[in-house]
C-alpha cells in the first residue's frame, strides 16, 4: 500500500530523514514512534507529499508521490498536529469546503459529509461555529476533513496531543474504529497511546528506522530473558548464594530489598527458584514477573541506536 525506500530529507547540513525504507501493508493500525525531533512529522509530510524529498521514493498504491501527486493524494486522508481548520466556519461549512478542496464528486458531497460527522460524532455540533468548540470537539473536525471520501489510507501526526484524559480516551477510541475499515498510520511520542492503539510498530530514531515489528512481538523479542523481581526473608548473601548457584539463572542485582534475578534466555526459573529456597527455609514473601513495556524497548533502542 505504501513502499517508502531509501527516504531522505536534508534541510542544509541537517539531515532530517537518513535512508528510511518501510512498507505499510493494508488493514492494520500503524505507530509511528520516537523521541521529538526523530523525523517522524517530516516523514509523514512526504508521504502526503506536503514537503518534497532530497532523495529516495516514496509509492503510494503503485503511484509515484513526484510523478503522480495527484493520484498518490487521492487515497490518504491526512491530519496534521495542527488541525487546519477555519475558525468562523461552522463544522457543515468546513466540511463542505474540504469537500471541494477534495472534489469529492457534488452527487456524494452531503452524504460523504453526514458519514464522516456520524463516524467523529460531530453532528449534534455540526451548526456550531468552530472557534467555539472545545479543542477535543476541534481535533474531531480534522478526524472528519481527514476521512472524507473515505480514503484508504488516514494518517494522523500527533492526533491527542493537548487534549485531556477523557478527549485523548474519546479519540483513541475512533482510531480503533477507523482502523476497523482503513489502514491508519499514527504518529506519536506517547508510549502508551502507540502500546493501545496499533498493531505495527515503527520506531523512528535520528531519522532512521531502528525497529518495526508487530506490538506484541517487539515487546517479546526485546524481553529476551525473564527477569523476576522477589522479596526473600533471609541474609542477603545467603539469598544471593543460593540464587546464583541456580544453572539458570544469568545474574542477580538489588533494588533497594528486592532481588532481581535474571535468566538464561528461553528459561522459566519461577518453581525452580520456589523449591530452592523453601529448601533452605527461606519465605518467598512475593515473586512477580517483570515484564518489559514499550517504554523500556523504547528507551533501550533509540539509546543504542537500534539493533
Amino acid at each position: 500500500m505504501i513502499e517508502i525506500s531509501n527516504l531522505v530529507k536534508k534541510y542544509g547540513n541537517h539531515v532530517a530523514v537518513d535512508g528510511l525504507s518501510l512498507t505499510v501493508e493494508p488493514g492494520k493500525i500503524y505507530g509511528f514512534l520516537g523521541p521529538n525531533g526523530a523525523g517522524k512529522s517530516t516523514t509523514m509530510n512526504m508521504i502526503t507529499g506536503y514537503l518534497g524529498l532530497t532523495s529516495g521514493s516514496i509509492s503510494i498504491n503503485g503511484h509515484d508521490i513526484l510523478a503522480e501527486p495527484e493520484e498518490a493524494k487521492k487515497c490518504i486522508g491526512y491530519l496534521p498536529e495542527i488541525p487546519p481548520l477555519y475558525a468562523d466556519m461552522t463544522v457543515m461549512e468546513y466540511l463542505q469546503f474540504a469537500a471541494e478542496l477534495k472534489k469529492l464528486p457534488k452527487a456524494e458531497r452531503s452524504e460523504g459529509i453526514e458519514k464522516a460527522m456520524e463516524l467523529t460524532k460531530l453532528t449534534d455540533v455540526k451548526e456550531r461555529m468552530i472557534k467555539n468548540l472545545s479543542k477535543g470537539y476541534k481535533q474531531r473536525v480534522g478526524l472528519a476533513q481527514a476521512v472524507l471520501g473515505f480514503p484508504e489510507i488516514i494518517i494522523l501526526d500527533e492526533p491527542t496531543v493537548g487534549l485531556d484524559p477523557v478527549q485523548i480516551i474519546e479519540i483513541r477510541d475512533l482510531i480503533k474504529e477507523l482502523g476497523k475499515e482503513h489502514t491508519v498510520i499514527l504518529s506519536s511520542h506517547i508510549l502508551s497511546e502507540i502500546q493501545s492503539v496499533c498493531d505495527y510498530v515503527f520506531i523512528i530514531s535520528k531519522g532512521k528506522l531502528v525497529a518495526s515489528d508487530y506490538t506484541d512481538k517487539l515487546l517479546g523479542v526485546m524481553s529476551g530473558s525473564q527477569e523476576i523481581r522477589l522479596k526473600v526473608k533471609g541474609s542477603k548473601e545467603e539469598v544471593e548464594k543460593i540464587l546464583l548457584a541456580i544453572p539458570q539463572v544469568e545474574r542477580v542485582e538489588m533494588e533497594e530489598d528486592d532481588y532481581i534475578v535474571h535468566a538464561k534466555k528461553g528459561c522459566d526459573i519461577r518453581e525452580t527458584i520456589f523449591y530452592e529456597l523453601a529448601e533452605q527455609r527461606m519465605p518467598i514473601l512475593e515473586m512477580n514477573t517483570v515484564t518489559k513495556s514499550l517504554e523500556d524497548v523504547f528507551i533501550e533502542l533509540t539509546q543504542e541506536g537500534g539493533k
